[in-house]
């Protein structure tokens, strides 16, 4: 059975820092990417952070400088590091673990962790 747990969202300020985990279990991790994909209230999912079964990272331009992706292999876990928060960073982050360099249908999913920024 795959499953995907967040931790770390939470209420955070405007110009904080907040560390959201993810802890993956029941795939074969050093062959998936994993991804981090927010969902902005009223707005659709947006794939911000994804990090390739090689380490090699990628960011969508607007988090670009401020998020920082990281994986540790023999702890199953992906780990992503918002700093210098926005407003707009508000939402709900998942966890994805894919083939690929996107998620698509057969992807799992974790469920969610809220992340409120607010001063």
């Amino acid at each position: 059975q795959v499953q995907l747990v967040e931790s770390g969202g939470g209420l955070v300020q405007p110009g904080g820092s907040l560390r959201l985990s993810c802890a993956a279990s029941g795939i074969d991790f050093s062959i998936y990417t994993m991804g981090w994909v927010r969902q902005p209230p009223a707005k659709e999912r947006e794939l911000v952070a994804q990090i390739f079964s090689g380490g090699m990272p990628w960011y969508v331009e607007s988090v670009k400088g401020r998020f920082t992706i990281s994986r540790d292999y023999d702890a199953k876990t992906v780990v992503l590091e918002i700093n210098i928060v926005k407003p707009e960073d508000a939402g709900v982050y998942y966890c994805t673990a894919y083939q690929g360099v996107a998620p698509r249908r057969g992807a799992f999913w974790g469920q969610g962790t809220q992340v409120t920024v607010s001063s």
